[in-house]
């Protein structure tokens, strides 16, 4: 799978104004993200949001071998995907991810969809997220993947107008388990 530069080209129709965070890059996690990495499990863990979806009491060496096994589609668990983690890196500082899901389950078409993304709460409010999802849909498009699924929480503004920016058509709004709702955006990529 080849992956998106900074400078790859736009999804069709969106302004390139949109996307300010020049500089920020995708790639795989490797052996020496492993303290960035857990900073940034740490300060999300605060938000109720799981950064690295490490599993527990997993070194990082096994949590590496867990990325490359689920990009593979190799080992999977019952009800998961091939999955491809990537970080999104501005320098050397690792400053979001993306989680890539390379085809859906009846629970991904609910919540979820074919990507997740996280920033770093130190670095929000920056265009990073907007910048990550765009890159992100370029590597589901090199999928074969023609309409994306990007869902979010309806109480939270940021996620919605990062959807929105990247061209996402909000499709519906459904309830989920304790009364809150999941906003589900389809976007085109061809």
């Amino acid at each position: 799978m080849s992956m998106p530069s900074a400078a790859s080209p736009l999804p069709s129709g969106s302004p390139p104004d949109r996307f300010p965070a020049a500089g920020l890059a995708l790639r795989a996690p490797g052996a020496e993200d492993e303290g960035a990495a857990l900073r940034a499990q740490r300060e999300l863990a605060e938000d109720g949001f799981d950064f690295l979806l490490l599993p527990e009491g997993a070194t990082w060496e096994q949590y590496l071998a867990r990325v490359a096994r689920d990009r593979d589609g190799l080992d999977l668990a019952p009800g998961r995907v091939p999955a491809t983690m990537l970080f999104a890196v501005v320098g050397e500082e690792i400053v979001g991810r993306v989680h890539i899901r390379h085809e859906l389950t009846p629970a991904l078409l609910e919540e979820g969809g074919h990507l997740g993304y996280g920033v770093r709460p130190a670095h929000r409010r920056r265009g990073y997220a907007t910048e990550m999802l765009r890159q992100g849909l370029e590597v589901v498009r090199t999928l074969g993947v023609d309409r994306a699924l990007v869902t979010c929480d309806d109480d939270n503004p940021g996620s919605i107008g990062t959807i929105e920016r990247c061209g996402g058509v909000l499709e519906d709004t459904r309830p989920r388990e304790g009364g809150a709702l999941t906003r589900r955006y389809w976007i085109d990529l061809v």
